[in-house]
């Protein structure tokens, strides 16, 4: 529900806390970030997932480097 991201944000904190979890969902996290307005907080989880995806899917990389970009642009 997108009026409870303070909820989904609190399952994404806990989802990474386990050993074992996808990269995704650093991304789903950074989203919500940006979302919520803390887009510094937000751009910087993106490049963080897109330096772990870079290496195997550097098309995506440079697209969520794009959007990292353009969630700092938000601060103006």
């Amino acid at each position: 529900r997108p009026e409870r991201s303070d909820v989904a944000l609190w399952a994404l904190d806990l989802l990474l806390l386990l050993p074992a979890h996808p990269a995704r969902l650093r991304y789903e996290r950074a989203q919500l970030l940006v979302q919520r307005g803390a887009f510094t907080e937000g751009a910087a989880e993106m490049d963080a997932y897109a330096d772990v995806v870079s290496a195997v899917e550097p098309t995506t990389a440079d697209l969520v480097r794009g959007r990292a970009r353009a969630a700092r642009a938000m601060l103006n």
